[in-house]
């Protein structure tokens, strides 16, 4: 078949090279590859230490895409000669003081009933594992199997595997090259069942067997046969930052973190995720005040805040802030499905701050979905989860499984 995929972030690029694995001619249509929410995630793989109090029916989903990413990896390595990003470095979750001690220790109570690996640490073992943190941090816990991906050097990766010739011996069966196609796709007209005509605001006009709609916030605007495509979004923002040591990291210098670092500080939450080159990512805000820009009270809280927990920041050089909308469903989960009334289209949105680890899962599920096939049992049950029509089928007058964060940008993931 011929797939048209719209959008090209992390969940387009993974589902377009699962299609083409399955022999499908995929054709991706987006004016800014990896250029949106893709471009500012920070690339935490933490099915232990990124789910919120109240997301249980996260766990099985955050667990099972974790189990994606080797397979992921480990095929683009026979696929492109670039790195992917990943890194296994495990997460450590710490409290500056007592106080936030204690929210870390409820925080880690739910993971172990759930029978999710996290172990306590001790300070004086915080200290041996990453001696730079702050020697007044009160403690923590160990999550050894979090592991991290550098989006954006991933999407490279992906880029180039889409357009590669594949070696047949390596990949048997699969489809041509992706063609890329720099326009936003506007307006999807056709029957019920396909053949589709993709419209661009370019002006150009494709002909699809099947259509994949993974643009993000963009879903909420297609016209066409999308016009009443009901998906229930909202655009949460989020300031990130990249720090950069200013002697670079070699053979004879080592970067002053490894392990990712989650901490809470005076109540707030901040991530420190470090890059093989010594570069630190410290992120997010979380706010829904419509600001596209840079918002400058985050910004200084958490540059404040990462530096309490790992002082040596203070001498690195500020080398990139970015600010992004995720789509955001009510209850964090994301729309993976067809369409009711269009079953050749599929949809997949909505992924949240759990994009860059959901995305193998939702790349795969929905691309075995969209090609007709069997599914297992469990791979069932987890896209039964992610049903768009799910919301609408709740029950309870408030669906909403977690908190919006304030509108003053004030509250950190």
């Amino acid at each position: 078949m011929h797939v048209v995929v719209l959008g090209a972030g992390i969940v387009g690029l993974q589902t377009a090279w699962h299609l083409r694995l399955k022999g499908h001619r995929v054709t991706v249509c987006d004016p800014d590859v990896a250029g949106g929410a893709t471009y500012a995630a920070a690339g935490m793989l933490a099915p232990v230490s990124e789910v919120q109090f109240g997301q249980e029916r996260l766990y099985p989903l955050l667990v099972a895409a974790r189990r994606e990413y080797p397979c992921l990896v480990e095929e683009l390595g026979r696929a492109t000669d670039l790195p992917t990003g990943f890194l296994d470095n495990g997460t450590l979750l710490i409290g500056g003081d007592r106080s936030d001690l204690e929210r870390v220790r409820d925080h880690a109570r739910v993971h172990t009933e759930y029978g999710l690996n996290i172990q306590r640490l001790a300070t004086q073992e915080i200290q041996q594992r990453e001696p730079f943190l702050n020697a007044r941090i009160a403690g923590g816990f160990a999550a050894p199997d979090d592991a991290q991906v550098d989006p954006r050097v991933l999407c490279v990766a992906l880029r180039d595997a889409l357009s590669r010739e594949l070696d047949p011996t390596e990949f048997p069966g699969a489809g041509p090259a992706v063609e890329w196609v720099a326009e936003r796709v506007e307006r999807v007209t056709g029957s019920a069942d396909g053949p589709y005509a993709v419209h661009t605001d370019g002006g150009m006009e494709g002909v699809a067997d099947r259509v994949v709609v993974a643009c993000g916030m963009g879903c909420t605007s297609l016209s066409g046969i999308l016009s009443d495509l009901s998906l229930d979004l909202r655009p949460v923002y989020g300031d990130i930052l990249r720090l950069r040591p200013r002697d670079p990291v070699g053979a004879d210098r080592k970067p002053v973190l490894s392990s990712t670092i989650r901490a809470t500080i005076l109540g707030r939450q901040v991530y420190l995720v470090p890059r093989d080159d010594g570069e630190i990512v410290v992120g997010a805000t979380v706010r829904e005040d419509g600001l596209d820009g840079i918002h400058a009270g985050g910004v200084h809280e958490l540059l404040e805040d990462a530096i309490t927990v790992l002082p040596a920041l203070r001498h690195f050089e500020i080398a990139d802030i970015t600010a992004r909308a995720r789509p955001v469903s009510p209850d964090d989960i994301p729309y993976v499905g067809l369409i009711p009334k269009a079953p050749g289209i599929l949809v997949s949105a909505g992924y949240s701050r759990h994009g860059i680890l959901l995305a193998p899962l939702g790349a795969r599920l929905g691309a075995a979905l969209l090609s007709g096939e069997m599914l297992s049992s469990e791979d069932a049950e987890l896209l039964a989860a992610m049903n768009p029509g799910r919301i609408e089928r709740e029950a309870a007058p408030n669906h909403s499984l977690t908190q919006k964060g304030p509108a003053n940008g004030n509250h950190h993931r």
